[in-house]
């Protein structure tokens, strides 16, 4: 089994970690994972592509190796997909993303034309401006969000994370090589055995306010606007799935997003949760790989 070639572009202190799978001259794929995790869990579904792309991944912004700036508006990281795609001359990309990372594409397809042949996105975060409403968020998101600070965030070992993880409701339907490889590139050795989050719940807190505010419909975006008014710019076929066992607020965005983007078509993954692609990598290539026909 070929291990991943690792390796970064941008500048000191605005790094964005890579992975690459495969040889390169083939077409490209990049797959972009969602709040939370890194690169390397793609790893199953990237393998399996490498056969016929030249398959690429980064750690978004906050997440592993990559820069940790502070600023995580959904901008931020669209902008973040354009500088990839711009450093490494990718042309008839095949974009492949989940939750946040998904907006990632779509955002950036609007902002990078003629750039992608196709998205396939796995329950991204998205608003309808149409509908956009007033006021904060409800008490409940209140309360899960500032229960990400509250989060864990050193481990007395890898092995130790693994155990923990690998019985919680995110990960407990996760094929063990997924977990693996999050606990492995998710978190910092110490140099004492312990092991670190690369992602603090700090970092987590300031990714998901945006994204329950889209979830709410509030967000606002910053000074350079609410990026979703755009989704009806893209010019590429779009691939929504969706999750038979994800909560209802994914299918729920799900919807906002096909209504919003011109050439977007739908798909269900029965049996399998929102982290589909490290539950079912396989029924994920399989999907990848006929919207690609």
């Amino acid at each position: 089994m070929i291990n991943p070639h690792r390796f970064s572009i941008g500048p000191a202190g605005a790094e964005i970690a890579m992975l690459q799978w495969g040889e390169s001259g083939k077409p490209p794929a990049l797959l972009v994972h969602g709040t939370g995790f890194v690169a390397d869990v793609w790893d199953e579904v990237a393998r399996d592509l490498a056969s016929t792309y030249t398959v690429y991944a980064l750690d978004r912004r906050g997440h592993g190796a990559s820069h940790k700036p502070g600023a995580y508006h959904f901008l931020d990281f669209a902008n973040d997909i354009c500088r990839v795609i711009d450093a490494l001359k990718l042309h008839n990309v095949y974009g492949i993303g989940h939750s946040a990372g998904a907006t990632d594409l779509l955002l950036a397809a609007r902002l990078l034309p003629g750039s992608f042949t196709r998205l396939f996105v796995m329950e991204p975060t998205i608003m309808d401006p149409r509908a956009a409403r007033s006021g904060g968020l409800t008490a409940e998101s209140l309360s899960q969000l500032q229960g990400t600070l509250r989060r864990r965030t050193e481990f007395d070992s890898a092995d130790a994370v693994f155990e923990r993880y690998r019985t919680t409701p995110t990960f407990v339907d996760w094929t063990e090589t997924s977990l693996r490889a999050y606990v492995r590139h998710g978190f910092v050795p110490l140099g004492n055995g312990r092991v670190r989050l690369h992602c603090t719940p700090e970092i987590e807190f300031a990714m998901l306010g945006p994204i329950y505010e889209a979830m709410e419909q509030i967000y606002a975006g910053d000074s350079r606007g609410n990026p979703f008014a755009g989704l009806d710019e893209i010019d590429c076929p779009v691939r929504v799935a969706t999750n038979a066992k994800s909560a209802a607020v994914y299918k729920m965005m799900a919807t906002r997003a096909v209504s919003l983007i011109p050439r977007a078509s739908t798909l269900l993954f029965e049996g399998a949760g929102h982290c589909v692609a490290q539950e079912v990598p396989t029924a994920v290539v399989e999907a990848v790989r006929e919207f690609a026909k």
